[in-house]
């Protein structure tokens, strides 16, 4: 009965013994198939269910330009006709301002209305100045009619010539003065005299600046806001007196932001100072290639490169370069079957360096047309 009792022990203690091993192996398997699969050392597999998770990517070769750098430090801008001060052409006490710094306006745009007693003194002018005025023509006229039949003194006609024609320039001026201060001659010469003058946006643009409050008095000299069109920014850049001789027109440049990341964008030189500095630089206008979405702001400091003896060549991103005992190479991904990915490890000779793209000289040896594997080349190392 003992012999029995021990037989079975031992039985079920052979049995939990296999039971744990076959679980062991299961557990490792599972393992396994997270790591890297290599075949051989040219040809290597990922699963797909690792590429998911270490958010894998291909790229491609490209075309890019590469050169020698010259560096340059500069702001974004805008053209002077591309900024607009805005000032009240007679002071007053600012009656309405809608507006708030970051607004956008059209062109034509009511900014704000400013009031002053003396725009009713300027319409009375107006108003006495063109209706003296309509005396004097009349009496002008009557006394070149006499002089020309030589009733009237030459005297007699010179004067009320000369009345008339003084008359005329200060009523034009005055309508002169009215028009700069939009207010309607018209309206006033109909009896509608108003003490309130518009001031209107002579571009469109957003406001960037405004230095008034409802209330406050302006005189001409007072800068009351800036109005900023961005649609042609611009790079102003700084270069040392002793590179401007390989600066030219046409040489593309590529900046970045560095208080914005690492990204890359591209303009080309416009035009070349023809003066130096107090600090021995000279001044490169250069536009810039990129759409206007990218929140360009005038006044952001910018970190440029100018490309001289520029060369066109085929590139691909420096973050699918791997390196093996001082050799470079790029994972070709040859099929991605039975949820695998299959990756040849191809020798590629690597050039200069142009933002994040780097020179592959022996890009006729590969596939033009091929993906290799981008970031996580590490995980293929071994």
């Amino acid at each position: 009965m003992n012999f029995i009792k021990i037989y079975t022990i031992v039985i079920i203690a052979l049995t939990f013994l296999n039971c744990s091993k076959s679980a062991s192996k299961d557990d490792v398997s599972e393992v396994q198939e997270e790591k890297k699969i290599v075949s051989n050392s040219d040809l290597m597999s990922i699963s797909q269910k690792q590429y998911e998770n270490e958010a894998l990517s291909m790229t491609s070769l490209v075309a890019h330009s590469f050169g020698t750098k010259i560096n340059a430090t500069g702001v974004i801008d805008v053209p002077p006709n591309g900024r607009a001060v805005i000032s009240a052409q007679i002071g007053g006490y600012v009656k309405n301002s809608p507006l708030l710094i970051g607004d956008q306006v059209k062109k034509g745009q009511l900014l704000l209305t400013v009031e002053n007693i003396e725009f009713l003194e300027l319409q009375q002018q107006y108003l006495e100045a063109k209706e003296q005025l309509t005396f004097l023509k009349s009496d002008y006229e009557r006394q070149k009619e006499l002089f020309d039949e030589k009733i009237t003194s030459e005297k007699s006609f010179l004067k009320a010539e000369s009345d008339y024609r003084m008359t005329l320039a200060i009523y034009k001026g005055l309508r002169k003065k009215l028009e700069l201060l939009q207010i309607d001659p018209m309206q006033v010469e109909s009896g509608i005299l108003t003490s309130v003058s518009k001031i209107f946006a002579p571009i469109s643009g957003d406001v960037t600046a405004i230095n008034i409050t409802t209330g406050s008095f302006v005189s001409s000299s007072d800068q009351i806001m800036e109005i900023v069109n961005t649609e042609h920014l611009h790079l102003e850049l700084k270069i040392f007196e002793k590179d401007v001789l390989n600066i030219k027109i046409g040489q593309t440049v590529l900046f970045n932001l560095p208080e914005s990341g690492t990204k890359q964008y591209k303009g080309s030189v416009h035009l070349i100072g023809k003066s130096i500095g107090d600090d021995r630089t000279v001044m490169v206008h250069a536009h810039i290639d990129e759409p206007h979405d990218e929140g360009f702001i005038p006044g952001m400091f910018v970190q440029a490169s100018i490309l001289t003896n520029e060369v066109t060549g085929m590139g691909i991103s420096d973050k699918a370069i791997i390196e093996d005992n001082g050799l470079t190479y790029l994972m070709l991904m040859k099929s991605g079957e039975n949820d695998t990915y299959l990756f040849e490890k191809i020798q590629v000779e690597t050039g200069e360096l142009s933002g994040d793209i780097i020179l592959i000289k022996n890009h006729k040896d590969l596939d033009p047309k091929g993906k290799y594997l981008l970031g996580g080349a590490y995980l293929l190392a071994d």
